[in-house]
């Protein structure tokens, strides 16, 4: 064999061996590019899914304090009615009933009566509900207690008078009621020795500022 034909078979070789270098090193980088395309694709998708979930949660919270708005728009309104279903208490029970002997008092007794009566289903109507709590164990969640009184023979933390009743907004306080407790009798029962006892209105009450 000459040297011309060694020289180009050696020539022949290094060529093949380069373009199989070539060829692998072709490979590996797509494959280095197909590796990095997913990491991209897998970040670009969470930040999708994130990005997703906040808006969800912007509108559940945009839907919930139109939820709010609505449900407790009454609040302000309810607050100035108060009054007038206090006064219109106060009135009924500062007159004895049986002791009346004109028919003109008896029909404005009547009258009066009613119109409560018509406030209190308006406030029904609307999530208000009047809190008259005498004989109920004492939940500051709803209560406010002004006095207690000893040697009642209640137990202690009953409610033995109501001196103003309260009113709560579907789950949310308005005004607490005020009233007067007893103390030092025997404890109250817990709600699971007392036959039958239904929840207690105060329960997770909110407060509305």
């Amino acid at each position: 064999m000459s040297e011309s034909d060694m020289s180009d078979e050696s020539k022949n070789g290094n060529g093949t061996a380069a373009n199989e270098n070539a060829t692998g090193d072709a490979a590996l980088s797509i494959e280095e590019r197909l590796l990095a395309a997913e990491a991209q694709a897998a970040e670009f998708k969470d930040k999708a899914l994130r990005a997703m979930a906040e808006v969800e949660n912007i509108r559940r919270r945009a839907q919930r304090e139109r939820d709010d708005a609505v449900k407790y728009a009454a609040t302000n309104i309810a607050r100035d009615l108060l009054s007038t279903a206090d006064n219109l208490r106060r009135a009924l029970a500062s007159v004895d009933e049986s002791k009346i002997s004109d028919e003109m008092t008896r029909n404005l007794l009547t009258g009066v009566a009613a119109t409560e009566r018509e406030l209190l289903a308006a406030f029904e109507k609307n999530g208000i509900r009047r809190l008259d709590p005498k004989g109920e164990r004492f939940d500051h969640n709803f209560h406010q207690a002004i006095f207690e009184v000893e040697n009642t023979g209640k137990p202690s933390g009953t409610i033995i008078e109501v001196l103003q009743p309260g009113y709560v907004l579907h789950d949310r306080l308005l005004r607490p009621a005020m009233v007067g407790v007893a103390k030092d009798g025997p404890p109250s029962p817990l709600p699971d020795q007392e036959q039958g006892e239904k929840p207690q209105p105060g329960e997770h009450l909110d407060t509305i500022a």
